[in-house]
């Protein structure tokens, strides 16, 4: 099993910036094979979930939903994961949770979740 952890959530002025992050643990060897790839998913009240942005550890390779590229930048140090949130807008709001999944890609399928923390952006 792996546990994942973010933190780094609020409440901020539209245009401010807020960095998220999340922390895998678990048994180490389990650790490694289940966060090939590492990512940041959104749900907002009364929508589905939606991917945000991902990070692959083997090549480094980095993936982003359009309505965040430019302003979003995900980054990542072995187990752990940061969302740099920039320029936010109130459309931003979510409760954002942390997923690792096994392989790598744009397409993966995720295998594990954190809790999430809340984001709220006020205009």
């Amino acid at each position: 099993q792996v546990q994942l952890e973010e933190s780094g959530g609020g409440l901020v002025q539209a245009g401010g910036s807020l960095r998220l992050s999340c922390a895998a643990s678990g048994r180490t060897f389990v650790t490694v094979l289940s966060t090939n790839l590492l990512g940041w998913f959104r749900q907002a009240p009364g929508k589905e979930r939606e991917f945000v942005a991902a990070v692959s550890r083997n090549d480094g390779s980095t993936y982003y939903a359009d309505s965040v590229k430019g302003r979003f930048t995900i980054s990542r140090d072995k187990n752990t994961v940061s969302l740099q949130m920039n320029s936010l807008k109130p459309e931003d709001t979510a409760v954002y949770y942390c997923a690792a999944s096994k392989v790598s890609g744009p397409s993966a399928p995720y295998d594990y979740w954190g809790q999430g923390t809340q984001v709220t952006v006020s205009s």
